[in-house]
């Protein structure tokens, strides 16, 4: 008989995560709003933005150590708890002097909380579900994300234009407490590991143990981060720096159209996990380099339409039909790549594992926005020299894997 779905544990996990989400998406689009509006340069929060990501990628693996070691119930209560605080600290010193300082400590403070909680829910949620059921919680949670990344900016835009930074600011405070307070209540077996001895002795030995687990005794865990990290470095690419370049200089249409197009991205998410979740025990492994190569197959028409007579709108609709098709299909793809992960790493190595997916993923995701930068600028009046070529490589890509895909389902 199969297990169900929502359990207690699980369902108070998916409450805090979408509180939790809906409050740091409020809080960014505010934070966000409220520089610009200060210093009138987009470059100065895209500098705070870059400094603040470093932490996380650099303390991602000592994240997964943790979650490894100590009891992740606990882990999740302190980190949701301590972010609380430090909002609320940040909302309560910000003032007109020192408003650049304060908020480059916040995101700085959030990214290195941040480096600890991110493998630590994602190690949850194999130690609550088990078999097809941990497809199912990772496309539920995905879901949740992309509601929240739908709803959250726009619901703080609104709530920023009427009452301003500091409410927001603690709107995302009683957001994060509410998360610590779901999670609370949540049961795990214990899986902590006292650290003995030198601390620094036991990080390295946990450091060096996944590496070994990763190179020699699971080799397809190392091939699954290569697939979905170079993957996301071009559909990132593509998506986050091609997509407003060609509806604001390309097509020359205003910020509302880019606006419905990052609508249908979020929706196309959605749509995607959903089919990941309800497709869970009906696809088999052997084909999802089917859908790997669909990712590429998508972006292909975007670049083909600028070489056809097309009037703006065909052109502008084509495009964001293109890129949905290639964010539902990327969406589908990391959901059954992070849940093999998953399902190939023993409890105690967890943590540590998707420490290492999270950080390579975050790292070739801005890899590719600045070199797709490059490339759209450089073929600005071509860009379709851009986007077919992506497409046909991605499509490679998923082709080439047929054979890795089928033999991780024989084995």
């Amino acid at each position: 008989m199969e297990r169900k779905l929502f359990t207690k544990n699980f369902t108070l996990l998916v409450l805090g995560q979408a509180s939790s989400l809906f409050g740091n998406y409020i809080l960014r689009l505010a934070l966000s709003m409220y520089v610009l509006e200060v210093t009138g340069s987009a470059a100065v929060f895209a500098g705070i933005l870059s400094v603040s990501a470093v932490p996380t990628i650099l303390l991602s693996p000592l994240g997964g150590i943790l979650a490894d070691r100590a009891d992740r119930r606990n882990i999740m209560v302190a980190l949701d708890t301590l972010t609380g605080m430090s909002v609320l600290w940040a909302a309560v010193v910000l003032s007109g002097k020192n408003d650049m300082g304060v908020i480059g400590a916040l995101l700085v403070t959030l990214s290195v909380l941040g480096a600890f909680e991110t493998p630590t829910v994602q190690a949850c949620i194999p130690q609550m579900l088990s078999g097809d059921n941990i497809v199912r919680g990772n496309a539920v949670v995905n879901q949740v994300a992309s509601i929240s990344y739908l709803t959250g900016p726009l619901l703080g835009g609104m709530a920023y234009g009427v009452f301003g930074l500091k409410p927001v600011m603690y709107a995302s405070v009683v957001c994060f407490f509410i998360t610590a307070l779901f999670e609370c209540f949540i049961k795990l077996d214990s899986q902590a590991r006292v650290f003995q001895g030198n601390v620094l002795a036991v990080i390295k030995e946990d450091f060096f143990s996944s590496i070994r687990f990763m190179a020699k005794e699971q080799t397809d865990i190392m091939k699954l981060m290569f697939l979905a990290a170079t993957s996301r470095f071009f559909v990132m690419g593509v998506t986050l720096v091609g997509l407003p370049f060609l509806v604001r200089n390309v097509l020359g249409l205003t910020a509302g159209y880019y606006g419905g197009a990052e609508s249908a991205l979020a929706v196309a998410t959605i749509l995607g996990s959903m089919a990941a979740g309800l497709l869970t025990g009906k696809l088999k492994t052997g084909r999802l380099f089917f859908v790997l190569a669909a990712i590429g197959a998508c972006i292909i028409p975007a670049g083909a339409v600028f070489l056809l007579p097309f009037g703006v709108g065909v052109r502008y609709a084509m495009n964001v039909a293109a890129f949905c098709g290639t964010q539902a299909a990327i969406s589908f793809f990391s959901i059954f790549a992070v849940s093999m992960i998953q399902q190939k790493t023993p409890d105690h190595l967890i943590g540590k594992v998707m420490a290492y997916t999270s950080a390579i993923t975050m790292c070739t995701q801005p890899v590719g926005q600045i070199v797709y930068g490059f490339l759209f600028d450089g073929f600005r009046e071509e860009v379709y020299l851009v986007l077919i070529p992506t497409g046909i490589a991605v499509c490679l890509i998923g082709l080439f894997s047929a054979g890795f895909f089928r033999r991780l389902e024989a084995g």
